[in-house]
């Protein structure tokens, strides 16, 4: 990855951040939500103020070249992105922190650096990104255990492309950006877009099975892996290279969602696709947020496939600048490598109007300021918002899921009911709980909620945990999943040792224990050893 580093604290690169037009929105509508004219901020510490403590590792002298104890590089490969790890950033809690940081150029210097760490009793966490916002490189054990992280970033090349069965063999450690630069000289993209793209990997999309921006029909990582290779502590693993296979339970399966536990992804072959030459946009405005998810669901089960089909609630929509509050927003999009989509956005448009939909004024739509590209925008540009709020106290996280069609009303009233109450009972005062459709199928949808509440210096981390749970165990209890694309990590443990059958879980064990036998990939995620 080009450019200048990343930030040990905060999404992005060292210079980069909200621009003052960004943090003086976001804090006028904190201020009105919380009835508050100025909140209470502390200072985040500079990289030459962490508190890091001595390595209690030297790496061996065959492994020196590719290995790091600097401090940027050890403070900045202590945490992911989620609200937990901003907070223990915030406060100059290190103790994650890896001793060393591993930087393999190829297969042999991960298996080298895998029996060192074994031998040692080190734990082993891949790393690829960073962008985590579930804990998932967030090795708590770190505190009474030794830690070596691998960083795949120099495995990050585009090896070959097969333009006849449009697949392309690619080495994990390829950021988004310059994957789709790779793939761009061929007239082909994976089409794989998460908000994280410009700051997460190859490697990392497949181990978290990463959801992409496309809403319907191949919605996450899943549909694109042909097949994978592995680096475990046991030996290589490969599957097999297929359209499809009939032969048993598919491989690939058990490490696509694996998370680091049984070892490291280096490549993968990926179905690839055209870029697309033909797109039609349309925002299309509903007098409330279940009439826009009525009409998604007959344009879902319509079978059009749109490449976006995104609803905002009505503060969702003001909170990112693309309404005024008083309705809900459809952004909905259909492209094609092949043929113009005017008559699939037609369709889509009249099932919308069966619902009471909308269609805003095309010139409208085309123009920089339409909701639509205000949208766009805010979504891009959220990421940086939590480094800038988290210092002033305010409570600000995200959780998705999936429910089916027949229950979502109800789940959906009863997860923001769930929320709002635990917001209130930990902070004393009201906060507030939007939701967006991020992905849409025939059978459901996939709601993504956003939650914000004042709290407190010195009580955050416990406000925050005690909202989470609120809403997981709401979420769980009324036949959600716990996460549809942001992964389990540490964070989702507790809900999806709920959700995951007892059984199934037994059998992930025994399948670490064949891959993994003294247990050092990433503690913590899925399972106990």
């Amino acid at each position: 990855m080009s450019g200048d580093r990343l930030k040990h604290f905060g999404w992005g690169r060292e210079g980069e951040a909200m621009t003052e037009a960004e943090e003086a929105f976001a804090l006028r509508n904190y201020q009105q939500m919380f009835s508050v004219g100025a909140f209470d901020s502390v200072p985040v510490p500079p990289l030459a103020e962490l508190t890091l403590r001595a390595p209690r590792l030297t790496p061996p002298a065959s492994l020196a070249d590719i290995c790091s104890v600097a401090r940027y590089d050890r403070a900045a490969h202590a945490f992911g992105k989620s609200y937990r790890d901003t907070v223990l950033g915030m406060l100059n809690d290190y103790a994650s922190a890896p001793d060393v940081v591993a930087f393999p150029r190829h297969e042999q210097d991960i298996s080298d650096v895998m029996d060192w760490a074994a031998g040692e009793g080190a734990m082993l966490v891949p790393f690829g990104g960073g962008s985590s916002v579930v804990g998932g490189v967030t090795a708590d054990d770190a505190r009474a255990r030794k830690l070596v992280t691998l960083d795949l970033r120099a495995m990050d090349r585009l090896i070959e492309v097969d333009a006849s069965s449009r697949a392309a063999r690619i080495e994990a450690g390829v950021f988004g950006p310059a994957l789709e630069a790779a793939l761009k000289p061929h007239g082909l993209t994976l089409r794989h877009f998460p908000q994280s793209f410009e700051y997460s990997t190859l490697g990392g999309w497949i181990a978290t099975r990463s959801g992409g921006h496309y809403a319907s029909l191949y919605t996450h990582i899943d549909d694109f892996v042909e097949s994978l290779r592995l680096v475990t502590p046991a030996g290589v693993v490969e599957t097999r290279r297929l359209p499809g296979s009939g032969a048993g339970p598919s491989p690939e399966r058990l490490f696509i969602g694996s998370e680091g536990m049984f070892g490291v992804i280096t490549q993968a072959w990926m179905r690839v696709q055209h870029r697309p030459k033909f797109r039609t946009d349309q925002v299309v405005l509903f007098n409330d947020f279940y009439s826009a998810a009525r009409a998604l669901r007959a344009v879902s089960q319509a079978g059009l496939y749109p490449s976006n089909c995104r609803i905002l609630d009505p503060q969702e929509a003001r909170n990112t600048g693309a309404g005024d509050g008083q309705v809900a927003i459809m952004v909905l999009a259909f492209e094609s490598a092949d043929h113009p989509t005017d008559v699939w956005m037609a369709r889509a448009l009249e099932c919308c109007a069966d619902h009471g939909g909308i269609a805003e004024n095309a010139a409208d739509a085309q123009n920089s300021e339409g909701a639509a590209s205000r949208w766009r925008t805010a979504f891009i540009r959220m990421p940086y918002t939590r480094e800038r709020m988290v210092p002033r106290a305010i409570i600000t996280d995200t959780f998705e899921t999936a429910i089916t069609w027949d229950r979502f009303e109800a789940f959906h009233a009863a997860v923001v009911e769930a929320t709002l109450r635990g917001i209130r009972e930990v902070t004393g005062r009201p906060g507030q709980v939007t939701c967006r459709f991020t992905h849409v199928y025939p059978d459901g949808p996939a709601p993504y909620f956003t939650f914000h509440a004042l709290g407190r210096h010195g009580a955050l981390l416990a406000q925050w945990q005690a909202i989470k749970t609120a809403a997981s165990d709401a979420l769980i209890a009324m036949g959600g999943t716990i996460t549809h694309h942001h992964a389990v990590g540490r964070e989702h443990r507790p809900w999806y040792d709920r959700e995951a059958p007892p059984l199934f879980r037994d059998a992930m064990r025994a399948a670490k224990r064949a891959l993994d036998p003294r247990a050092i990939m990433n503690p913590g995620v899925l399972i106990d050893a």
